[in-house]
């Protein structure tokens, strides 16, 4: 059978990375100045040969199977800007990244269409959403464990991996960030990390090697989804510090693979007993890094993905109408 040919957009760079390892063709609109979501594939992230660059002016004439949406933008403006009618028509889904924004439990999901398939990316994600008359279903994230980076931890610090956290404000946890580090050491990277006395961007590649030197890694974020910062530390087999919100909840179980709380302060005392116990955080991230690869491997990312792709084009070639049909499967 051929590889389905996926639409979809530069939005996440890791998360197209890791979407990537699936056996499926996915072409990247591409327009000049490479402006939100028309980045195509970059120069930062290792994408192998099934990820395609289209200049978005010539989308409406490829041979697609699906459109995969990631934003809202890409959904109400997007699609009708680049793709054709008949490209319209095709299978169609929503892949969720984020819990809902305006009100965590009564938001309405702007995908309000039983022919579509939205995918939240955690359960607690699809828990808090109002999806609607959509079909939905989760699909856990998955990472790749970096060729010959393992944990060593011999800096006594922790390390925080956060992009743009000034601008982002207390969701991503800047005050909680800043209340920890009055009392325990902590190094802060990503973009802008500058600005808040940080060590500035490490590149997607580099960073797993860099942050594997640390002894904790810390996440100060209130709500947003299950970090994937947080997910590729703990492959490498560093103990994880945060906060007992979203889905991190679950992910980290307290005194087993670090240390979650909803009050920061009661995070002071484990933090500084990782820092005084090397050998004690080795165990906490080597329970961390197995926990990791038993839900988040890879491989199974990208058979559920697999999955969930093969679902809606059978689905579809079960209820197209003739017209329809005509577009819908790709050609090499």
């Amino acid at each position: 059978m051929p590889r389905p040919r996926v639409l979809t957009w530069h939005i996440h760079g890791n998360y197209l990375l890791y979407l990537s390892q699936a056996d499926v063709d996915f072409f990247l609109p591409v327009k000049p100045g490479r402006h939100e979501g028309y980045g195509g594939r970059g120069t930062v992230f290792p994408f192998g040969d099934n990820v395609h660059d289209v200049p978005a002016e010539e989308v409406r004439d490829l041979a697609l199977d699906c459109v995969l949406f990631q934003t809202r933008k890409n959904y109400q403006l997007d699609q009708y800007e680049i793709l054709s009618k008949e490209q319209r028509r095709l299978p169609r889904v929503y892949l969720e990244h984020d819990p809902p924004q305006e009100h965590p439990t009564d938001t309405r999901h702007w995908v309000n269409d039983p022919d579509m398939l939205l995918v939240h990316v955690t359960p607690f994600n699809a828990l808090m959403w109002d999806s609607g008359r959509t079909p939905t279903r989760v699909i856990d994230h998955g990472v790749l464990v970096p060729d010959g980076v393992c944990y060593s931890g011999e800096i006594e610090k922790g390390i925080v991996v956060v992009n743009h956290l000034r601008q982002r404000g207390r969701r991503l946890g800047v005050d909680v960030f800043e209340r920890i580090r009055k009392r325990v050491p902590l190094d802060l990277v990503g973009m802008d990390a500058e600005s808040l006395g940080g060590l500035g961007e490490i590149s997607p590649p580099r960073l797993p090697e860099f942050e594997a030197h640390y002894r904790y890694f810390f996440n100060p974020i209130r709500y947003t989804s299950l970090g994937l910062a947080v997910l590729e530390a703990m492959t490498i087999g560093m103990p994880i510090v945060g906060l007992a919100t979203t889905e991190m909840a679950v992910a980290i179980e307290n005194g087993f693979s670090g240390f979650v709380d909803t009050d920061p302060d009661n995070l002071i005392e484990p933090i500084n007993m990782l820092l005084s116990d090397p050998a004690e955080a080795r165990r906490m991230g080597e329970n961390a890094r197995q926990f990791a690869l038993d839900r988040f491997h890879i491989d199974r990312f990208a058979r559920d993905w697999e999955t969930a792709f093969a679902d809606v084009l059978g689905r579809f070639s079960q209820t197209a109408t003739p017209h329809a049909a005509v577009v819908c499967g790709g050609v090499s």
